[in-house]
């Protein structure tokens, strides 16, 4: 057992604490049935009889930007460009004329109705997972105005409902295609207590439309869009605007490929050097005298997922970051989507990167195992009362036929005329009650911002009883440096974290 603990810590942390705070993955997610709805009307509207063979062209199609991606010489993807506002010319348009040709995919109505159908719910599933690590790592965060960049159908909008039901008052959404903007407003119609929507075709349409003090705005997300940009200092031209465009935090997601990676690295990079210039320049301008007054109002740093905001230590290992949220799939999915040659699963796993920042600087605090001492298993096993070992055989029959009893044998639903979207569920009558719930189950134990959290990255090996974490963990109590190591967790050494370890998953949290 784990006592407690330091006399600075402002929270106590037990090894039920620590295992609520860390845990950040989801199981298989399901589909909130407004959306499974939406999407089955819209698709049933459209009335088209060749949608399987549209949504093999559309994955076709992301297919070869990936391919043009990888074309990209490497010492393009690595420079940092001093003044990329010059190439502002370049940049009114997502899709770039490149030396590869503008390979950008231009969402015409057939290709809208693929996505829909086939990529929404598993884009929708990323964004879900990725701001409600938002909301559980900044808990007074409450965004009032959002910002959607490459807003496509919608699939960021639909989340930001599901995690913030209640703050969110006005919302702009930036997408080019016509299509998109349609099939969007066509998905939201018949939803209650929409917030304020405004669309826009451009970040330039956006700013001249707007008036000045109202540009800014709390959260700025761009999800699955990066990556459809050639060209690396128009990437880093537009992530420039929406920092500039941003109040309070950014989110930026990308498929989780290699190259989805690289970007999120690159951007990560790029702004939080960006940021570090700009404190510089002021201490040297303002003085020492002003230096904590500068530190409050300037910086940012990574929310999610790094603990630290150095260098990414996977750049040179050869893996990139990403992880997997696995969703069911809805009957749309089901319907339009080919397996190769085999039944097509109940579920699918979408790999995605991403990172959030935040203004500011990184706060400080004590880290969770400062000061928790553990026992070895050799300590509690001293520590037993031999009553305690006494076996009571009746009991543990009894116990047994009890839960043999209540065992319901699972059945797998018929694929044919099993129809997820006909489900009622207690999220459709009482939305705001449970997400009251969450918000009160969540402020019981949360995991801090100070760098003591690593991120669980890859699967937990389990090898009888020892199991490896690969962790990317912060080195220095600031948060400036991190270090990508490996962990080997034992139940001999220390029982309480070995539990935690066993029920750690992929993209959850480990102290230190």
């Amino acid at each position: 057992m784990a006592t407690a603990i330091h006399e600075a810590a402002q929270k106590v942390f037990t090894p039920e604490t620590l295992r609520s705070a860390a845990k950040q993955s989801v199981g298989c997610f399901v589909v909130p049935v407004r959306l499974r709805r939406a999407i089955k009307k819209y698709i049933r509207e459209q009335e088209d009889p060749h949608m399987r063979r549209k949504v093999l062209r559309l994955s076709q199609s992301l297919n070869v930007i990936k391919d043009v991606n990888l074309q990209l010489t490497a010492s393009t993807s690595k420079e940092l460009v001093e003044d990329p506002l010059k190439s502002v010319e370049q940049s009114k348009r997502w899709k770039i004329q490149s030396s590869y040709g503008d390979i950008g995919l231009m969402y015409r109505d057939d290709e809208t109705i693929a996505y829909v159908a086939s990529r929404m719910p598993a884009v929708f599933s990323a964004c879900h997972r990725v701001l409600k690590e938002v909301r559980r790592r900044l808990p007074g965060f409450s965004p009032a105005t959002v910002l959607d960049f490459g807003a496509g159908t919608g699939s960021a909008f639909w989340a930001l409902r599901e995690v913030w039901p209640r703050s969110l008052e006005k919302v702009n959404l930036v997408e080019p295609s016509q299509s998109m903007q349609r099939a969007g407003r066509s998905l939201i119609q018949g939803l209650k207590n929409l917030p304020l929507i405004h669309s826009y075709e451009s970040i330039e349409a956006l700013t001249k439309n707007i008036k000045k003090s109202e540009r800014k705005h709390d959260l700025v997300i761009a999800s699955y869009v990066l990556g459809e940009i050639p060209s690396f200092k128009d990437r880093i031209t537009i992530v420039r605007q929406l920092w500039d465009l941003t109040q309070d935090v950014l989110v930026l997601v990308e498929p989780g490929t290699p190259q989805g990676s690289s970007i999120i690295t690159q951007m990560r990079s790029h702004i939080l050097w960006m940021e570090k210039r700009k404190l510089r320049k002021s201490k040297v301008g303002t003085g020492e005298d002003s230096k904590d007054l500068v530190d409050q109002k300037s910086g940012a740093f990574v929310v999610a997922p790094c603990s630290h905001d150095g260098q990414c230590p996977l750049e040179k290992t050869g893996a990139y970051c990403h992880f997997v949220q696995r969703l069911e799939r809805t009957s749309t999915q089901r319907a339009y989507k080919r397996s190769k040659g085999k039944p097509l699963r109940g579920f699918e796993d979408e790999k995605f990167s991403f990172v959030a920042f935040r203004r500011g600087q990184r706060p400080r605090g004590p880290w969770p195992l400062d000061g928790m001492q553990f026992e070895t298993l050799k300590e509690q096993h001293a520590k037993r009362n031999p009553e305690d070992l006494e076996i009571d055989y009746e009991e543990l029959i009894r116990l047994q036929q009890e839960q043999e009893q209540n065992l319901v044998l699972y059945e797998e639903p018929d694929p044919v005329t099993y129809d997820s979207d006909v489900m009622e569920t207690a999220t459709d009558v009482d939305d705001d009650n449970e997400a009251d719930d969450e918000e009160e189950e969540e402020e019981t134990a949360r995991a801090d911002l100070e760098g003591g959290w690593g991120r669980i990255i890859f699967s937990p090996v389990r090898r009888g009883k020892q199991i490896t974490l690969n962790v990317c963990r912060s080195t220095k109590q600031d948060g400036s440096e991190g270090a990508y190591e490996r962990l080997v967790v034992t139940k001999s050494k220390n029982p309480a974290l070995h539990h935690q370890a066993r029920k750690s998953l992929w993209g959850d949290l480990w102290p230190y």
